[in-house]
């Protein structure tokens, strides 16, 4: 069953976000790129305390850590982002996509 993420870079910026994106080769908002296996939903905010945070849905956590270890892990490295200082799985109770 798939999951929610929270993740959360405290000091973070909008910059920081849209360089990972490029290191990763993925546009949020086009939708283009090389996107991972498994990711279901991706919203990428900048969080009024300051910092960034990332909500995802994922098919699993197991398609998010080979993710993690894979690709984003060395592209917040690249762009000298620390491990992100919230991480959060949640379940699910419901799901509706408006168009």
């Amino acid at each position: 069953m798939s999951q929610a993420l929270i993740l959360e870079f405290k000091d973070a910026t909008a910059d920081q976000y849209e360089a990972v994106d490029r290191v990763l080769g993925l546009d949020p908002h086009t939708g283009e790129g090389d996107w991972p296996d498994g990711l279901l939903h991706h919203i990428g905010t900048a969080s009024d305390r300051g910092g960034v945070v990332v909500m995802e849905v994922w098919d699993s956590q197991e398609s998010h850590g080979t993710f993690m270890a894979s690709r984003l892990g060395p592209a917040l490295d690249k762009v000298g982002l620390p491990e992100p200082t919230r991480v959060e799985w949640l379940p699910i109770l419901g799901e509706h996509h408006v168009s």
